[in-house]
């Protein structure tokens, strides 16, 4: 499983954008709202698990799309479960590390 991540530093903190690759580029729709998970947001390069399991541990703030993305992070303990939001089948989770 690859993951797709754009990481930069915002405010002094490190910020990771992660989704699934197989979402890269896509728009979903849900009624009048429609998103667009796109290469400039999350598309900088392709991670493998333990990358993306490295990246997830070490960042601030982490913004998240996607089953596979969402639940790496849950598994490490990063992020709720009740915290998620769906959106025409794809979870998205905002992450903030204190």
């Amino acid at each position: 499983m690859q993951f797709a991540i754009r990481s930069t530093n915002y405010q002094n903190q490190s910020m990771l954008n992660i989704c699934d690759a197989e979402l890269l580029g896509k728009k979903i729709t849900e009624g009048e709202l429609t998103m667009h998970i796109s290469e400039g947001y999350y598309g900088e390069r392709f991670v493998e698990k333990d990358e993306a399991e490295s990246l997830l541990k070490s960042s601030s703030i982490i913004n998240m799309a996607g089953k596979e993305t969402i639940a790496l992070s849950l598994s490490l303990g990063i992020g709720a479960e009740n915290a998620i939001k769906t959106v025409s089948d794809v979870p998205f989770l905002i992450v903030f590390h204190m």
